[in-house]
């Protein structure tokens, strides 16, 4: 698969692009100690008094999710799908979504779990069209118990691979559907994932919703923050108030690229901030964008 492109700089930013056209061969989409104490300095967490690694802070990040290559040597710290093998030689964030199913996972939520997948009043499977997945189903203890299970493979196949950290996705279905799920139960299943997270040695990122206070991160136990969209949405300080600079910020060109240029001046010394294509794709794809500040 298709990888690795020349930075040119953006002036005036300090910030870098990387483009499907620049690209050439390498190997390979789309929230411890208590979270807000550590954030501001050291680069660990204690989770049962073992020490684990964050991120480093300001890094640059490759969000490769959307498929794995060779990341740029000047790359820190890359996220990439928990079926894919880390990068060698930087800090790797494994994508698990833990709170909806992939469109191309035609088997987990299946059979005797097609259960787990949220229903309306009516019976019909609730789902989030804008990726063609389906959302699970947090509202009961025995099925986020049942979620826990299934997810925490996951989770161990990350640790397994040599992964430091674990990205559950789309916590936030509680939000889009008020009348079915609950901020509790999702907090809950996050726990769940957390605590399972750190017996394994791994940290855990709070991905997106906004909002959370530091005390429900530290009674969670998420140790930093993806967040998608923040310069966007007006959103970044609810992180960093909490995280402090163990943020990292993704924005997207299908948004005014004046968001992003904003992130950089307002934030691109002190947290990672990039800029993708929305689908994230390799950089073989003509689609493929990528800066970073």
């Amino acid at each position: 698969m298709a990888s690795l492109a020349a930075a040119a700089l953006i002036g005036g930013l300090g910030c870098a692009s990387i483009g499907a056209a620049q690209a050439h061969a390498g190997d390979g989409p789309r929230g411890h100690a208590p979270a807000a104490a550590s954030a501001h300095g050291s680069g660990h967490a204690h989770a049962r008094g073992h020490a684990i690694d964050l991120p480093p802070v300001n890094a640059q990040f490759d969000y490769q999710i959307g498929g794995a290559y060779a990341p740029a040597t000047s790359v820190g710290i890359v996220d990439r799908d928990h079926t894919a093998r880390p990068a060698p030689g930087v800090y790797n964030i494994c994508y698990v979504n833990a709170f909806q199913t992939q469109s191309d996972d035609t088997t987990t939520w299946a059979g005797h779990n097609d259960d787990l997948i949220l229903r309306d009043a009516q019976g019909n499977k609730v789902g989030d069209p804008d990726w063609g997945e389906y959302i699970l189903d947090t509202s009961t203890a025995a099925k986020r118990a049942r979620i826990a299970a299934i997810v925490d493979r996951w989770i161990d196949e990350c640790a397994t691979r040599g992964f430091d950290a674990v990205e559950p996705d789309n916590l936030d279905t509680y939000t889009r559907q008020p009348d079915l799920l609950t901020k509790a139960g999702n907090l809950d299943l996050a726990t769940r994932l957390a605590r399972h997270a750190h017996a394994r040695g791994l940290a855990i990122a709070q991905k997106n919703t906004a909002g959370l206070s530091a005390a429900t991160v530290k009674r969670v136990g998420f140790d930093f923050a993806i967040a998608e969209e923040c310069q966007m949405y007006t959103e970044c300080d609810t992180y960093t108030s909490v995280y402090g600079n163990h943020v990292i910020e993704i924005e997207y060109t299908d948004n005014p690229l004046t968001a992003y240029r904003q992130a950089c001046r307002a934030q691109g010394r002190q947290i990672s901030v990039i800029l993708r294509d929305r689908d994230v794709v390799t950089p073989d794809d003509a689609a493929y964008r990528y800066k970073y500040c």
